[in-house]
């Protein structure tokens, strides 16, 4: 995976994105078409995977990391990786406004292919997400987002890795739940890691829905229609 692409160096090693290079990563890498990624939309952020990769491709890969999400990272903010050489990590602006912490223990592995490709296995596993998993879960608990403002972001992320000598991983699901508290939600998923059948890691995802209401059918499966077209719409284009 060719980050490169969906990133700008500044002069003093910051990281700065385009609303163009973070729509690009979430479409074209992680198939994900969450509106907040549309590089037209009024309320914009780039891709919580995008940072996880970025986070990757830096600091090398620990046995254990936890990625927590405390802001939205916008068009034009440069952001750098504060402490790279200790266990806990700040991602922060020029005005040390913090939008990602990382705690990280372990075994390292500072080899760029290794969390290159685990990025990007993990990346194409997270971007669907909706309408896969979460529309199953709002169903069962009766709630849905606001199809007019449908706000999904991330809380938190995290990997637990038993060896660090292992590629092309395979990602699947091992538990999901939705906790819901009045109009707010929290969307829990729990994966493991495998490679040839066997096991050799396990994570965690957490997402914040917001504006939730009663389950309506009819509504959710135009919000999953429209969702569809944008998607074969991209593809065509």
């Amino acid at each position: 995976m060719n980050l490169s692409k969906y990133y700008t160096a500044t002069a003093d090693d910051g990281l700065v994105f385009t609303r163009e290079q973070g729509s690009h990563f979430a479409k074209d890498i992680a198939g994900d078409f969450n509106p907040l990624h549309d590089a037209d939309g009024k309320k914009f952020c780039i891709p919580g995977d995008l940072l996880f990769s970025l986070s990757l491709a830096k600091l090398g890969v620990s046995q254990r990391m936890q990625f927590t999400f405390s802001g939205m990272v916008t068009e034009d903010i440069a952001i750098n990786f504060s402490n790279s050489d200790v266990q806990n990590i700040k991602v922060t602006d020029a005005n040390d406004k913090e939008y990602m912490s990382i705690q990280r223990s372990g075994d390292i592995c500072p080899d760029s292919e290794f969390a290159s490709n685990l990025a990007q296995r993990y990346v194409e596993f997270s971007g669907h997400t909706f309408p896969h998993i979460l529309v199953p879960l709002m169903e069962q608990e009766n709630v849905m987002i606001n199809p007019a403002r449908p706000l999904v972001i991330y809380q938190s992320m995290s990997i637990e890795l038993e060896r660090l000598d292992f590629s092309n991983p395979s990602l699947e699901i091992t538990e999901t739940r939705l906790e819901v508290t009045g109009k707010r939600g929290r969307a829990i998923l729990q994966f493991c890691f495998k490679v040839d059948g066997d096991v050799v890691g396990k994570g965690e995802k957490i997402m914040l829905l917001s504006g939730l209401r009663a389950f309506d059918s009819e509504l959710i499966n135009q919000v999953v229609s429209d969702y569809d077209q944008w998607k074969q719409a991209y593809v065509k284009s």
